[in-house]
C-alpha cells in the first residue's frame, strides 16, 4: 500500500473539475486581497507595505486567470504570494496595538494557505495519499482552517480600527 501520492497532481493540469476551483480563486483572491489592502490603508500602513499588498492584489488573480489556459503558469503564483506575505509580515510588525492580534492571525492564515499551495499544488514536499484528492474532506479541512484564520484575522483588524 502506497502512503504517498504521485509526484504530480491535478493542480498543475487542465483538469475540468480543478479549473472550477481556479476560477473561484480568481474572484476570491481579488476580493480578499482588496479587503486586506483596504484594511492596511485604513490602518495607515507604511507605503512599502501598501505597494507589496497592491502587487499581490493585482497579480494573484491575474496569474490565476492566465493559468486557466496554461496551467504551468501557476508556478508564477510564487511572486504574488511572496509580495503579500512580506507585506503582511511588515504590517504585523508595524500594526498599532488595537489591531496587532488581528494582523498576526491574518498573516498566519495567509502563510498557512501559501504553505498549503506550495505543498499540495507544487508538490515541493511529498503529499500523503490522504491529501492527494483536492476535493476530499481531509484537504478541504486544511483549506477551511486557512479560510477561518483569514476571516478571524480580518474581523479582528476591522474591529480594532
Amino acid at each position: 500500500m502506497r502512503l504517498l501520492s504521485s509526484a504530480t497532481g491535478v493542480e498543475l493540469t487542465a483538469d475540468r473539475l480543478f479549473e472550477h476551483r481556479v476560477r473561484r480563486l480568481v474572484g476570491t483572491s481579488a476580493v480578499a486581497l482588496g479587503v486586506i489592502w483596504g484594511l492596511a490603508f485604513a490602518a495607515d500602513a507604511p507605503a512599502w507595505v501598501l505597494v507589496l499588498l497592491a502587487i499581490g492584489w493585482v497579480s494573484m488573480p491575474t496569474v490565476l486567470a492566465s493559468s486557466l489556459r496554461r496551467p504551468l503558469v501557476r508556478y508564477a503564483l510564487v511572486v504574488p504570494a511572496t509580495a503579500v506575505s512580506v507585506g503582511l509580515i511588515g504590517m504585523t510588525v508595524a500594526a498599532p496595538g488595537s489591531t496587532a492580534f488581528g494582523w498576526f492571525v491574518l498573516t498566519f492564515g495567509i502563510l498557512f494557505g501559501g504553505s498549503l499551495g506550495a505543498w499540495l499544488w507544487f508538490r515541493w514536499l511529498p503529499v500523503p495519499r490522504l491529501f492527494d484528492d483536492p476535493f476530499a474532506a481531509p484537504r478541504m479541512t486544511l483549506i477551511a482552517v486557512h479560510i477561518g484564520l483569514v476571516l478571524v484575522g480580518v474581523s479582528a483588524v476591522a474591529a480594532g480600527l
